[in-house]
């Protein structure tokens, strides 16, 4: 089941991955199956969004990368 599969945050995954956590937002930033979690409007202030990538989507993506096909 897909929501028990581990989800790693930008920093996580950035730190596996050797890039900074908004080099991994931008690689991650259209991916479908990426969780995004938006807080209360603010006023005067920007909005912030939680981003949770799913393991299965972090392979897939690190094999698109690589130039490898996907199964």
């Amino acid at each position: 089941m897909a929501a028990l599969e581990k989800h790693f945050t930008p920093q996580e995954l950035g730190k596996l991955w050797g890039f900074s956590p908004d080099t991994i937002r931008n690689i991650f930033k259209n991916t479908p199956g990426v969780l995004r979690v938006a807080g209360p409007p603010r006023r005067f202030k920007r909005e912030y969004i939680s981003v949770r990538i799913p393991e299965s989507v972090a392979q897939r993506r690190h094999a698109e990368l690589h130039g490898r096909p996907t199964t």
